[in-house]
C-alpha cells in the first residue's frame, strides 16, 4: 500500500484535534479585560496543547517522508498514536478548567507519556517493515531527544501531585525541545543526495 491515505486521515484527524481543543474556549461574559483572567488557565493549556498538536504534525510529515509501503501494523501503529494525540482535548480542557490542579496535571502528562511511547512504536513499526538499514533507522539513531522526553513526562505525572507548576515547567520545556523539527531525516537525506 502506498502511505498517501494514511498521511492524508492522520493531517484530518490532527485538524479535527485542534477544532475540538478551540472549540473549548468560551467567550468570556462581559466587555471589559478582567472578564478574561478567568479563562487564561484555559488559554495557556490550549496554547500548549496546540504547539504539542504542531509538533506532532510536523514530525509526522518528516517521518511519513521515510515511509516506502505501508502494512497493517504501521496502519495500527499510526491509529494507536492518533488515539492518544485525540484524548488532547480532553486533557486540555480538564487541566485548564481547573486552573492546573494536581489530578488534571497528572492526567495531561499520561496523555503526553502515552503519545510519546506511541510514537516510539510508530517508528519501531516502520524500522521492522523497512529495515534496520533504513532511512528511519539511521536517521534516529539512539534517540536521546526522544527517550528524554519520555523521562521528562514520566517524572511530571508524580510531581504534579505536590508540585504542578513543576510539572507545567517540564511539559513546557520538552515542547521547547521539540519546537524545531526533527532535522535528523532532512540531514540524512540530504548527504544522500550528494
Amino acid at each position: 500500500m502506498g502511505k498517501v491515505r494514511l498521511e492524508a486521515f492522520s493531517d484530518g484527524v490532527l485538524a479535527i484535534i485542534i477544532t475540538i481543543m478551540v472549540l473549548g474556549l468560551r467567550v468570556p461574559h462581559g466587555e471589559k479585560l478582567s472578564a478574561l483572567s478567568p479563562l487564561l488557565p484555559v488559554f495557556l493549556s490550549y496554547v500548549l496543547s496546540f504547539v504539542y498538536i504542531g509538533i506532532y504534525w510536523n514530525n509526522h510529515h518528516h517521518l511519513m517522508y521515510t515511509v516506502k509501503k505501508v502494512g497493517g501494523g504501521i496502519l495500527w501503529a499510526n491509529l494507536h498514536l492518533l488515539f492518544w494525540l485525540s484524548l488532547f482535548p480532553f486533557a486540555t480542557g480538564w487541566m485548564g478548567e481547573n486552573h492546573f490542579s494536581p489530578l488534571p496535571t497528572a492526567l495531561y502528562g499520561s496523555v503526553l507519556l502515552m503519545a510519546a511511547l506511541a510514537w516510539l512504536f510508530l517508528q519501531h513499526s516502520i524500522i521492522v517493515s523497512h529495515g534496520e538499514g533504513s532511512l528511519l533507522a539511521q536517521a534516529i539513531g539512539g534517540d536521546l531527544k526522544g527517550k528524554s522526553s519520555l523521562l521528562f513526562y514520566a517524572a511530571a505525572i508524580p510531581i504534579a501531585f505536590f508540585h504542578p507548576w513543576i510539572s507545567q515547567i517540564l511539559f513546557v520545556f520538552v515542547a521547547l525541545l521539540w519546537l524545531i523539527p526533527d532535522r535528523r531525516i532532512e540531514r540524512l537525506v540530504a548527504e544522500r543526495r550528494f
